[in-house]
Parts: structure tokens; sequence; C-alpha cells
């Protein structure tokens, strides 16, 4: 951050996004602190934040990285080693994933053949559905491997969307691999589980422009700044959904982390 398991996907389901009454919410507390955290906290040994780090002496909740900091996990990018640990460590835990678009992303060695098949589906011309395609994979492969290691049954997912991924020049084939993230895992959760996008209104603009991405339940904005400034960026939506959360920077005895304020 700012820093071989089959889904049962219904052929033809891959419709492009979702009705808003669809969207399941988030259930975080206002005015309640959580914190984020994934592969960089590994260790040896394992760090998760302990209750005195939390500016209300409590955690209330936890958003955990699948990945290893790359879109897709694969044996050169593995997914993150102590997820489980992280994840059962967590109160209310969520789960983010790393995102991105590259051409080469829509070859065999990324793109599932399932999400092909399902890209048929898809309204758009061949590229837009192969970034669809794109985003479908990268969802099918962390949803996979994040219950590989016991994460199941999430309050909710996150994905990341930072410009410092790989990303096009045409916001919309960016458009499409979200969106494929977003549907594939609306089509692969409870209906009462929500997906929601990490960014900033100048990083989300600069991926995606002006476009749309359906599906979505809101917001957590990405800041860098402390605790009790959090809440003044409760107001900077930049998808124009409800923001939910603000990322700040904490510490805890010279161990840096990412502390979250649910608004």
């Amino acid at each position: 951050m700012f820093h071989r398991l089959k889904f049962a996907l219904p052929v033809g389901a891959a419709i492009f996004g979702l009705l808003p009454n669809q969207v399941g919410a988030f259930a975080y507390t206002s005015a309640t602190y959580g914190y984020d955290i994934s592969y960089p906290q590994c260790g040896p040994p394992v760090f998760i934040p302990p209750s005195l780090a939390s500016p209300s002496q409590a955690w209330n909740f936890g958003v955990i990285g699948v990945d290893g900091g790359w879109p897709f996990i694969s044996t050169l990018h593995p997914g993150n080693g102590c997820l489980g640990q992280e994840y059962q460590g967590t109160v209310s835990p969520a789960l983010y994933i790393n995102t991105g678009y590259a051409t080469v992303y829509t070859d065999a060695n990324h793109t599932t053949t399932q999400c092909a098949t399902l890209s048929h589906s898809v309204n758009g011309n061949s590229s837009q559905r192969k970034a669809w395609a794109v985003g479908c994979s990268e969802a099918s492969k962390s949803m996979a491997y994040a219950a590989s290691q016991g994460a199941t049954y999430p309050s909710g997912w996150w994905l990341d969307v930072e410009t410092a991924n790989s990303w096009s020049n045409n916001t919309a084939l960016n458009q499409y691999t979200i969106q494929g993230l977003v549907d594939t895992i609306h089509q692969n959760s409870p209906p009462s589980v929500p997906v929601g996008i990490y960014s900033t209104a100048g990083q989300w603009a600069g991926v995606v422009g002006s476009r749309k991405v359906t599906g979505v339940a809101g917001d957590w904005v990405a800041t860098a700044v402390p605790a009790q400034q959090a809440p003044a960026y409760c107001s900077q939506s930049f998808t124009g959904d409800r923001v939910w959360l603000v990322q700040y920077a904490a510490n805890y005895q010279g161990t840096s982390f990412d502390g979250d304020y649910a608004c």
C-alpha cells in the first residue's frame, strides 16, 4: 500500500457491473480505528499492531493485504506469506488486492481460460473485454490464494489502485480491468459483502479519468497524515461514493504501520 481452487462463475453472468441496490455496505462504526497490514509486516516475527497502538486503545477492524505487492499472484510474485496469521489475529478483517493493467497481463500466463471465456459476455471491444478478463483473473487468483490461507468470509474487499502499479494510457482499459475485479468478487461473494477502492483523487483520476466503475461501495482515502488529521479527509471522495476509511501514519515503539480511521 501507500507504502488450485476453481470458482463457480456463471458463464454469461459477467455483464459489466451491478445495480446500485445490489451493492452491500461496509459495517464500519464511525470514529473508530483500525489498521492495514500485509507482507511487509511478516517479520519475523509477524507484526500485528497491539491495541495500545490505537488512539482509542482498541482496534475495531483491520484490512489485510492478499498479494505480495503485485497484481498477480505467481511463482515469481507469491502472495502475502503471513496472510493467515495476520487475518486470524485481526478483529473484523477485510482483505485488499493489488491491481494493475499491462498488455502482457492479457497472455495465457496471467489471464485464466475461465475469465477469458466470461469476458465474451462483456459489452465492449476486443481490447476492453481482454482488460476485463485481466481484472477477473487478478481477483480469481487472489481470492483462491486467500481461501488457501484460511482467510475466508472477509467483512469486505478493497482494491488498491495506485499509479505506481502498471496501467495503460488508455483509461478505458484501466476501467474495464477494475470492473473485472469488482464483478468477479461480487459473483463469488455473498450479496452483503462490499467492494471498495483504495486510492487518492489524483491517482484515481490518473488511472480511470472521469470513467465510472459500478458495484463499488465506497472509498478508502490514502494519506500519510497523523491520526488526528484523518477525519478531515472524510469528505474527500474520489469515486463519488461514500468515504468509509481514511488511512493515516502510525507508529508503535519505533515500528511504523498504517492506521485507518472510520468516517
